[in-house]
């Protein structure tokens, strides 16, 4: 018996926690350059939950996509983010299907006793602040990976 390679987990759909600051870089780098409309974002105040149903860039697959010369892929995935006491948003037209945002970065900025500001930048100065009593960011993707609509990966250049 062997032990598990990161390579054996590329084609499994990803589901992760952050917990921390130090998670959420993770979770934030695997969100990178994703995109949603308008109106795939919810807050369930009762419920203190804010999600969004992103379709994001399988980074973790783009190194074994590069190698075999195969087009790259999106997955659709959950970003939950739960215990929220508020929203606040700027740039960012609720419930607009024809508007596309795109997810430039996740962060977290502690406040006290655990509480802080989730902050979800966007692409074109748009931007997301989730007051949040205590940090837990969920990843969840929920449907098979498809090929890129640009067949490339997104470029930072």
């Amino acid at each position: 018996m062997s032990d598990a390679r990161f390579e054996d987990g590329g084609e499994a759909p990803l589901r992760l926690i952050a917990r921390d600051a130090e998670d959420l870089q993770v979770l934030s780098a695997l969100v990178q350059d994703a995109v949603f409309p308008g109106s795939e974002m919810q807050f369930t105040k009762r419920d203190r939950r804010f999600a969004i149903l992103l379709n994001r860039f399988r980074w973790e697959d783009a190194p074994g996509a590069t190698a075999r010369a195969r087009d790259f892929e999106r997955v659709q995935a959950v970003m939950l983010i739960s215990d929220v006491l508020s929203v606040r948003s700027q740039g960012v037209p609720k419930g607009d299907a024809d508007t596309v945002l795109s997810v430039l970065s996740v962060t977290f900025e502690p406040g006290e006793e655990g509480a802080g500001e989730v902050m979800i930048t966007l692409a074109g100065d748009g931007a997301i602040a989730l007051q949040v009593e205590a940090l837990e960011v969920m990843l969840k993707d929920v449907t098979r990976p498809y090929i890129a609509p640009s067949r490339r990966a997104p470029d930072h250049g």
